[in-house]
């Protein structure tokens, strides 16, 4: 069964910086984009970087630019969202999210998703 792992949310000061991951269990992430989406409570879910397999392209929100950097790194099969400066506006479930690539300006159309790791920002 394809299914994406999150780690490494948790809680941090503002201005602090987290690091997720994103792995996959059973299979290779040999999908044609990535990225990581964010869900707020009482708020839609949200797209907030992603990265072509293709070209290494990546994408993102405007909230969220200049603060978090999306990579992947092939040799362990794994995607990562640094995030830095945080805010307390980024606190959310984030989502591990996989599938195909429309070459759009948010080029991910997702069809397998993680289960979500909590990020809290709060002093």
């Amino acid at each position: 069964q394809v299914q994406l792992v999150e780690s490494g949310g948790g809680l941090v000061q503002p201005g602090g910086s987290l690091r997720l991951s994103c792995a996959a269990s059973g299979f290779t992430l040999d999908y044609p984009a990535i990225g990581w989406f964010r869900q707020a409570p009482g708020k839609e879910r949200e797209g907030v970087a992603c990265i072509s397999s293709s070209d290494g392209s990546t994408y993102y929100a405007d909230s969220v630019k200049g603060r978090f950097t999306i990579s992947k790194n092939n040799a362990k099969d794994t995607v990562y969202l640094q995030m830095n400066s945080l805010k307390p506006e980024d606190t959310a479930v984030y989502y591990c999210a996989a599938g195909g690539d429309d070459g759009s300006s948010w080029p991910l159309i997702p069809y397998d998703w993680g289960q979500g790791t909590q990020v809290t920002v709060s002093s």
